[in-house]
């Protein structure tokens, strides 16, 4: 054993919290991939993983969901105030103030990739680090902050969409509509779904189809032949199936 090894710190014993099947898997598989993290759980609810807690008190970390059915993973923050230290990952960037109100490591605002996983859990090793008594790693510098935003001319104004609101965009001839989990009805843009697949960052957005771009976040089941978002099936056409088999393979 080396002298580096001899010092390295435990992997930091986690638990994944997310009632989102897909969201769950996600964040398992991150873990997973990380050399500093050990997954030694994941749960659908947050009154399961209190039980874990309980059961198992060297668990450290908890990537949680926020907003569940019955016991919200803000709620198990509170609970939990000096138990395992938590790392948020929700939908929903209003809920970041109460995050910090429950002293959370860090708020992962989905869809998220690995790059942002990732900073946050290096935001908590170096917590560990520094608690138990030893040099905190080097810190990563700092992405460029991602716009969460898009701007889209809908009749005659311009109108300010959230990314994470975009279920799916669906083309037509000269238009395309834009369904919003917050709205009930699309939005008619006049552009093509070419240009603004273009302006959609790739890692939150896939093009299934000739007609279809659909936000990674919404999605909850896939097949080998479609997505089905929010009650919403959606086929996937033969050009764009090596992509989608690529995103598919991710939850097997």
């Amino acid at each position: 054993m080396s002298v580096a090894d001899a010092v390295a710190p435990p992997r930091i014993r986690c638990l994944a919290v997310d009632d989102e099947p897909l969201a769950l898997g996600m964040v398992c598989a991150f873990i997973e991939q990380t050399p500093f993290l050990e997954l030694v759980g994941q749960h659908d609810s947050a009154v399961a993983a209190l039980q874990a807690v309980h059961a198992q008190p060297a668990i450290e970390l908890l990537f949680l969901d926020i907003k569940m059915p019955g016991l919200s993973g803000l709620e198990l923050a509170r609970v939990l105030q000096n138990g395992p230290r938590v790392i948020f990952t929700t939908a929903f960037n209003h809920y970041a103030l109460e995050g910090y109100k429950v002293d959370a490591l860090d708020y992962l605002l989905k869809p998220f990739g690995y790059e942002e996983f990732l900073r946050a859990a290096l935001k908590a090793r170096a917590y560990f680090a520094l608690l138990a008594g030893g040099a905190a790693p080097a810190p990563v510098p700092p992405a460029a902050p991602e716009e969460d935003h898009i701007y889209l001319k809908v009749e005659y104004q311009l109108v300010r969409v959230t990314l994470a609101d975009i279920v799916y965009v669906e083309g037509l001839k000269d238009y395309v509509k834009v369904h919003l989990a917050s709205a009930a009805r699309p939005l008619l843009v006049l552009t093509s779904l070419r240009r603004l697949g273009e302006k959609l960052p790739s890692r939150h957005f896939l093009r299934i189809h000739r007609s279809y771009i659909v936000g990674l976040g919404h999605v909850q089941a896939v097949a080998r032949g479609t997505v089905q978002l929010r009650g919403q099936t959606l086929p996937v056409s033969e050009g764009y199936r090596e992509a989608f088999d690529q995103f598919f393979n991710r939850w097997k």
